[in-house]
């Protein structure tokens, strides 16, 4: 008889690597989207800004009634005067500048990190600045805690490096403010940030006055929007900026953060502005949950510091009361 069969034998081996996963082709971006939003959002900063330009050069209140009621857009005194439009480039560059700023830093950390966002859509309305701002979006998992921090405090970090000199430039430009342009409808209120610049820029000023006082030039406009703006992305809750910095932070704490910001929103609200309550609602209703990401590893030492940033960046952006006089008590 023959020897039987010797038994087969496999050996594996471990690969030294972990696998690679090949992530599948991304559809492509609509850029004829954000082109078309870009142009369209464009020319409604442009008109708003005219106007704005116009009334600083006519020493004529900054809105008006009619504008408040109806902020887009004196189109019949454009259309009677096209040449006026050229008056906006200033106020539009300027805001749009800094819109993109912020919304390219979450982009640009968003690819470093292997997360995959679109490119910033501009929202155009008929508002006092043309504007809903602008809003990129998240379309790929995020990976790590580390991830989520930097691509939280990357926007308002851009947003204030852009808006800082333009705010320096936007003071430099104004003026004391003139007896009939005293009668705006809206009052701006300032951040703390407007009050440290003034008086960095008073010595070099001839004529300097209060900030209260200071007809306010549509690049210091530009950049007062550009300031609340950042103040509200760092609100610490929902999936605001500030909701991301919280949960990256600690994540269990983001729900109870955000609960802690509604009641402090709410009392803002009475007293010193009642478009805090509109964000006390938009947070009870979508910010009391947060996407998963994962929980380890933890964030470093280096991260846990950059959160001081962010919350100087807070206090020195946010006004209590943007709008003065716009309390609910009337005070």
């Amino acid at each position: 008889m023959s020897d039987p069969t010797p038994p087969i034998s496999y050996t594996f081996e471990v690969p030294a690597r972990p696998p690679v996963y090949i992530v599948a082709p991304r559809r492509r971006r609509p850029y004829w989207l954000h082109i078309l939003l870009l142009l369209i959002t464009l020319a409604t900063t442009l008109t708003v800004g005219a106007r704005l330009e116009y009334n600083f050069l006519h020493n004529l209140p900054a809105f008006s009634e009619d504008s408040v009621v109806l902020p887009l857009f004196h189109l019949q005194w454009l259309l009677q005067h096209p040449a006026n439009l050229v008056l906006g480039i200033p106020f539009s560059m300027t805001l749009m500048g800094i819109l993109l700023a912020h919304e390219f830093g979450h982009f640009v950390v968003a690819q470093r990190n292997g997360v995959y966002a679109t490119l910033p859509y501009f929202i155009p309305a008929p508002t006092l600045i043309g504007t809903f701002g602008a809003v990129i979006r998240i379309k790929s998992p995020i990976r790590s805690r580390q991830a989520l921090f930097d691509i939280g405090i990357a926007g308002p970090i851009a947003g204030f490096v852009v808006g800082l000199p333009v705010l320096f430039w936007g003071l430099a430009l104004s003026k004391p403010m003139a007896p009939m342009a005293a009668d705006s409808a809206l009052n701006l209120g300032y951040p703390l940030i407007f009050s440290l610049v003034h008086r960095v820029l008073a010595p070099l000023t001839p004529h300097a006055v209060p900030l209260g006082n200071l007809y306010l030039h549509p690049v210091g406009i530009a950049a007062w929007v550009g300031m609340f703006a950042t103040a509200l992305n760092l609100l610490p809750g929902g999936q605001l900026d500030g909701g991301h910095i919280i949960y990256a932070v600690a994540p269990r704490a983001h729900k109870w953060v955000t609960r802690a910001c509604i009641l402090v929103l709410i009392p803002l609200g009475i007293f010193f502005w009642p478009g805090w309550l509109v964000w006390a609602v938009i947070l009870a209703f979508t910010g009391l949950r947060h996407p998963n990401v994962p929980q380890w590893p933890p964030l470093d030492n280096n991260r846990r510091w950059l959160v001081l940033v962010a919350v100087l960046l807070l206090a020195l952006t946010l006004a209590l009361a943007p709008i003065r006089g716009g309390s609910l008590l009337g005070s």
